[in-house]
């Protein structure tokens, strides 16, 4: 029998947000069966059914609507038109009723209204929401079977097939109208998508409780009673949810269950473009990326924080990898892949005699610390540059926060970093000798830890006299070559500028994505590696030393870092063309496979964010910064200065009196870490 006005209740399981919202109990009841219990109280609606996905994660949804004695019907998981119109099919329904699952108090008498208002002016699509009027967490949709249709058959965009109406409300020939409030409630919040909202909707049944058929005006009225009911999702935006790609969602959701949000500072959306970033990748290959949403990205930005010069997903390093995981990758027995890995990487290296292995640089850097402090039997280091995150190295800041803001993170907090660590290690600044040697002359310093270059170059004979002074001090000399090997030769950057350390550290590179880092250095240093406790299970996996392997092989093969070094000169030098064309003065840095560019002026951080806004519009990951791999083609680059050349004559603009703020869709992005989290 067909059904002359279906209303039907889209609900899903896996919310991004708040997973599993829909069976969340207030007061004993799921908020599903609040949601049914209310709209079963329209006078005009015949018949309620469910509608949700195939997804095996629905399954509780699908027997709770059962057990509540509704009928559901299950269908596509993200295609919800085809769902919603194969759902309404089913029932030969004339007028269907859209409410989601979200709006536990849904208001029957509201949404007899709307009904009612489609009815009387024989509308096509009538809604309380076009524009919005009522609280959010009221919105009611009421349209033919016939508009459903021509929307399943003509809608093409995701955002269409996932929203359901937006090819009905946009279309022009369709009869719309709204029944509108004759006060705007529009800014009160009484859906539910996040956990706060859960907690308001919570205060407000369980103040009814055990009553669920209050109206939306009494609710209304409890605010007035009880304001602070209503407090924890106030400054949640209205329809956030269809605004916000679902990396974004879930990068809010991650801030409530990970601390900072993700496990890499670097990553954090805010340091690139706050709450619009994607946060989140499906899947990436050669130099793109792609969303949770499936939106594809050419990343002209980090790579993967500097970790693929081969490019995403390199086929010959991902088979090594396959194979590894077919035979097994960690066991009680040793990998002989690692054996062969230390031999490599010391005939690169021929002053080194010894290897140990690792997992990150942050990793290979406390243990080359361990190490050299065991080696000279003193606890004094001095450091230039950036070494990573554990407590030898935060300790530079202790008593004094800023010890470290010239070193590649500025605003870096020593929380939690013992205070007897106070003194012992001690910065200094590159390109400057002088401060070298009186810091040697004020310290009993026993190890001097750098990174051979990061922004500028050395200056002529720098490098040497560090060698120097720390041969006639018996001050032990690293090189800390985590991000800087193998992008400028084959190896550690020294070897470009004939100097040689006592140890040196490898990461990033040399694994093109997977986890592998290395210390390697003379045999009487690293022999002390036997006499202190330095050992670690997964730092004998399998996986890295097979992936360093061959992407070593594949990197020599290719002379990938003279490829990588030359497009690297090449982006810089055509920034520079863009600042003269604009008259803005750009200032290059970091070696070419590196390279960055600031606008050194007041809204520098404006227009960075303006850059990411925009080229994120056009397809691409991008801001100040091209950490280039071998997979960054010509082509590619020229596109890339096509699409940027139009956001530089915007900066320009801004520099001659326009609004820099009035372009900018969001807040601007974080500095460094003390901004990131003051």
């Amino acid at each position: 029998m067909a059904v002359n006005i279906l209303a039907i209740v889209q609900a899903r399981m896996n919310s991004t947000r708040l997973p599993g919202k829909v069976l969340k109990k207030v007061h004993g009841l799921t908020l599903i069966e609040v949601l049914l219990q209310r709209l079963s109280q329209s006078t005009f609606i015949d018949k309620i059914i469910l509608a949700t996905g195939e997804s095996a994660s629905n399954r509780a949804l699908i027997e709770e609507g059962t057990q509540l004695g509704y009928e559901v019907f299950c269908g596509s998981e993200e295609d919800v038109l085809e769902r919603f119109y194969q759902a309404a099919k089913s029932q030969r329904a004339k007028t269907i009723v859209r409410i989601t699952g979200d709006c536990p108090l849904i208001d029957p008498t509201l949404t007899d209204e709307v009904i009612q208002l489609y009815q009387d002016r024989d509308a096509d699509y009538a809604s309380n929401t076009d524009p919005p009027t009522y609280p959010d967490g009221l919105d009611v949709e009421v349209f033919s079977f016939s508009v459903l249709e021509t929307a399943q058959k003509q809608a093409t965009t995701k955002y269409e097939r996932e929203h359901v109406t937006p090819f009905i409300r946009n279309h022009k020939e369709m009869k719309r109208l709204n029944l509108a409030s004759e006060k705007n409630y529009a800014s009160e919040r009484w859906t539910v998508d996040n956990p706060e909202d859960l907690t308001v909707v919570a205060n407000v049944i369980d103040h009814f409780k055990p009553n669920v058929h209050f109206s939306w005006k009494e609710v209304i009225k409890l605010k007035a009673s009880h304001p602070e009911y209503f407090l924890p999702n106030k400054g949640i935006q209205r329809n956030e949810g269809a605004v916000l790609g679902t990396g974004q969602k879930l990068y809010m959701r991650a801030k409530k269950v990970i601390p900072g949000g993700t496990m890499l500072l670097s990553k954090r959306p805010e340091m690139f473009l706050p709450e619009q970033w994607p946060s989140y990748f499906s899947k990436a290959k050669g130099c793109k990326v792609w969303d949770l949403d499936n939106r594809e990205y050419i990343d002209l930005s980090i790579m993967g924080i500097g970790t693929n010069t081969l490019g995403y997903g390199q086929e010959e390093v991902d088979d090594a990898v396959r194979r590894v995981i077919d035979k097994g990758n960690l066991s009680t027995l040793n990998s002989a892949e690692e054996v062969e890995l230390a031999e490599k990487l010391i005939a690169l290296h021929p002053w080194a005699d010894m290897a140990r292995f690792a997992r990150s640089g942050g990793e290979a850097n406390a243990i080359a610390i361990r190490i050299a402090r065991a080696s000279t039997g003193k606890d004094k280091v001095a450091i230039c540059g950036y070494h990573g995150w554990h407590d030898w190295y935060l300790s530079a800041n202790l008593g004094q926060n800023s010890s470290l803001d010239g070193h590649l993170l500025p605003g870096l907090e020593p929380r939690g970093v013992p205070r007897g660590l106070v003194g012992t290690t001690l910065p200094f600044p590159y390109n400057d000798i002088e401060s070298l040697e009186k810091l040697i002359r004020g310290n009993d310093i026993g190890v001097i830890k750098m990174e051979v270059t990061r922004s500028t170059a050395p200056k002529g004979g720098y490098l040497e006299a560090v060698r120097k002074l720390a041969t006639e001090n018996k001050i032990l000399l690293i090189f800390d070559e985590c991000t800087s090997g193998f992008r400028e030769t084959f190896g550690g950057l020294h070897k470009k500028y004939g100097v040689e350390p006592d140890l040196m550290m490898l990461g990033k590179t040399l694994g093109n994505g997977y986890a592998i880092s290395a210390v390697i250095g003379k045999e009487a240093i690293m022999k002390e590696a036997e006499r202190s406790f330095i050992s670690s299970t997964f730092w004998t996996e399998r996986i890295g030393s097979a992936a360093a392997l061959k992407a070593l092989e594949v990197m020599e093969r290719e002379e990938s870092w003279n490829q990588i070094t030359a497009m690297g000169k090449v982006i810089g030098q055509r920034w520079l063309e863009l600042g003269n064309k604009y008259q803005l003065p750009i200032e290059i840095s970091g070696i070419p496979a590196l390279v960055n560019f600031t606008i050194p002026v007041d809204d520098w951080l404006k227009y960075k964010t303006l850059i990411t806004q925009e080229m994120l519009k056009k397809g691409y990951l991008a801001a100040n910064a091209v950490y280039v791999c071998t997979e960054h083609s010509e082509s590619i680059v020229n596109d890339y200065f096509d699409q940027i050349d139009p956001v530089f004559s915007l900066i320009a603009q801004c520099e001659n009196g326009r609004n820099i703020d009035d372009l900018l869709n969001g807040p601007t992005c974080h500095s460094g870490f003390g901004r990131l989290n003051g």
